[in-house]
């Protein structure tokens, strides 16, 4: 059993992840544009990535949750895993704050900051895959 929900731990993750790196590539294209019509569009692009996101986002932690607790996984490795995946829960947040405001017209950051922002993921995933694999402490 252990290792099927490993498993679709590792695919709801993977998909979830996707959703992230995607969605502030989304945001960059609506800080550039200033077609109305386009911005609907992209908008409306960016609310179903962020639901469809979100809805992925509850097995992977759940699945990771079941590890944690159901397979008494444990680890100095695993509390730095914890840590970023709150980092990880912050992001998919503030994406959902940052959508808000250009539903209201009110962003005030540039497409360079989005380009900025939409690295945090990468190097969280990267970070969050090296502690469960190598295990360092």
């Amino acid at each position: 059993m252990y290792l099927w929900i490993k498993a679709l731990h590792i695919v709801f993750v993977a998909s979830w992840f996707a959703g992230l790196f995607y969605l502030p590539r989304i945001y960059v294209n609506l800080a550039q544009e200033s077609n109305p019509a386009v911005v609907e569009r992209l908008i409306g692009m960016g609310r179903r990535l962020y639901r469809f996101t979100t809805i992925l986002m509850v097995p992977a932690l759940l699945l990771g949750l079941w590890l944690w607790l159901g397979f008494g996984i444990k680890g100095g490795w695993l509390h730095a895993k914890l840590a970023l995946v709150i980092l990880v829960i912050g992001y998919h947040h503030a994406c959902g704050s940052l959508l808000k405001k250009f539903e209201r017209g009110v962003n005030t950051r540039s497409h360079k900051w989005f380009r900025v922002f939409n690295e945090v993921p990468v190097l969280l995933l990267l970070a969050i895959v090296i502690l469960v694999v190598v295990k360092p402490f």
